[in-house]
């Protein structure tokens, strides 16, 4: 019998265990494409429904907005109902919202199919995260499993602009909503066929309440952040938001706790390489949100290039993306996740001080110089917060866990797109050096965040930050048994 199909503990073989990683990583690919892939069609959509500033930071943020408030219900309703049942639900949702975005004829109609979209997209990574975390229960190989599926997310975020530059230049903005649609009916197929069912040994009860208190915190400040370029930051809305979003925080920090099976796990917040990697993946894609946003608006406004042109430039970053992903996550999986998270720290930084001196006549190989930093900071970043999430904790817990990673990273591109749109504000219809100029404050931004990843990437992986998280998993023993250990 070959290696390929030798038979393990739970009955699945070496090639179906990867055949299902394939499947699962065929979600990521158009989930978090999607992320990416509209910002190069951003300036043909405000031509095309004459879309104002911030109906283009809602077109996006519409999308990961939703993503990030409702990641974590996904993930502990796929541990009850059924991880392949929630899968396959995800794609249909997800498939007939990027239908529905492809024939989207104003701006808030478009903004209604993302947020379809989206909910379509919140039970597939997260999901999808746990039916390999899953699959793969061996750590070592658990560990190269989800390098992988972290390396195509990556990799799927970097290549967005590219694909969509050649889809929008090709065939229109349209097209890069309507790509999805074939791979997510491909995916249906394969997961029906080989993606065998996973519960969790208990499941949790829901919690209606901490998932309205997390959508009043999310919603509230991403609303004030975009907002407030229109009303100001002392308008009683603005204002009133920001209270809300405070409520929230206290009412989920004093609600939560109290539940058996709360939809926020606090208790997972003891592990100071999990909390750490949820600060980590906020950082880092607010800081890559930020670039992607406004890296097409500065090549296509500024530098008058094609959407197709502007998403070559971007090429270094998909490029540095595909070579440094897998190669972090063998890293991760011999060496731990320091070199990476501090590399990761540094070229996130570099590359927003670099960013600083860009104009509107800069040449164009420093252009994509700068660039590559950015590839790698993404290319470094993503396997380390990954693996940080999820290892350690029981499996029992590993779509809660994988979701709060996901939910951060969402997070992060959301409050990436509000606060580099509310920077740029008006200056974005001025072009020239007048947007260049406003772009600074955003720079200035991604290199406090890179330091901070620098940062915690130091703190987070030394000998009593790693004894914290044996000392978190410890609380979910009794899990499966119903036992709560606060």
């Amino acid at each position: 019998m070959s290696a390929s199909t030798l038979l393990t503990a739970d009955g699945l073989t070496r090639r179906r265990r990867f055949l299902i990683l394939a499947i699962c990583c065929a979600s990521a690919v158009v989930v978090v494409m999607d992320i990416s892939i509209v910002n190069v069609a951003l300036s043909a959509i405000r031509r095309d429904l004459h879309a104002s500033v911030s109906g283009l930071q809602w077109t996006v943020d519409g999308y990961t907005l939703v993503l990030a408030s409702f990641l974590v219900l996904a993930g502990s309703v796929a541990d009850r109902m059924g991880r392949r049942r929630v899968f396959l639900i995800g794609l249909t949702v997800f498939g007939l919202g990027s239908a529905l975005c492809g024939l989207a004829p104003t701006t808030g109609t478009l903004i209604a199919a993302r947020v379809l979209q989206a909910i379509g997209g919140t039970m597939l990574n997260p999901v999808a995260m746990a039916i390999v975390a899953t699959t793969f229960p061996e750590p070592a190989e658990r560990a190269k499993a989800i390098g992988v599926f972290a390396s195509v997310t990556g990799l799927s975020l970097g290549l967005g602009p590219i694909v969509g530059g050649a889809l929008v230049d090709g065939f229109g903005w349209h097209a890069v909503f309507w790509v999805n649609v074939p791979i997510v009916a491909a995916a249906i197929v394969c997961a029906v066929l080989f993606v065998p069912e996973s519960r969790a040994a208990r499941a949790r009860r829901f919690d209606p309440v901490g998932q309205v208190l997390v959508i009043l915190v999310l919603g509230s400040v991403v609303y004030a952040i975009i907002e407030s370029h229109e009303l100001g930051w002392t308008s009683p809305v603005i204002l009133g938001l920001l209270v809300l979003a405070v409520l929230g925080v206290l009412g989920i920090l004093g609600y939560e706790p109290r539940r058996a099976d709360p939809l926020l796990e606090l208790r997972l917040f003891r592990s100071v390489p999990f909390s750490s990697a949820i600060l980590m993946a906020l950082c880092a894609l607010c800081a890559f949100g930020s670039f992607l946003f406004m890296t097409p608006l500065y090549l296509q406004n500024v530098r008058g290039m094609s959407a197709f042109v502007a998403g070559l430039c971007l090429l270094p970053v998909g490029a540095l993306i595909v070579v440094l992903s897998p190669i972090t996550g063998r890293l991760v999986a011999t060496r731990g996740p320091r070199l990476p998270l501090v590399v990761a720290g540094a070229a996130l930084a570099l590359g927003g001080a670099a960013s600083t001196l860009l104009g509107p006549d800069t040449p164009i190989p420093a252009v994509l110089a700068t660039y590559l930093l950015f590839g790698i900071a993404l290319g470094m970043v993503n396997p380390p917060i990954t693996n940080s999430a999820v290892a350690g904790m029981p499996r029992s817990m590993a779509g809660v866990a994988a979701s709060l990673a996901s939910s951060g990273r969402q997070t992060g591109t959301t409050l990436g797109v509000a606060i580099s749109g509310t920077i740029v504000g008006s200056a974005l219809s001025a072009g020239g050096t007048q947007f260049t100029d406003a772009e600074h404050g955003v720079w200035w931004l991604v290199v406090v965040l890179g330091v901070g990843v620098l940062a915690l990437g130091l703190f987070s992986t030394g000998r009593r930050a790693v004894g914290t998280a044996t000392r978190a998993a410890v609380l979910f023993d009794g899990v499966e048994a119903g036992v709560t250990v606060r």
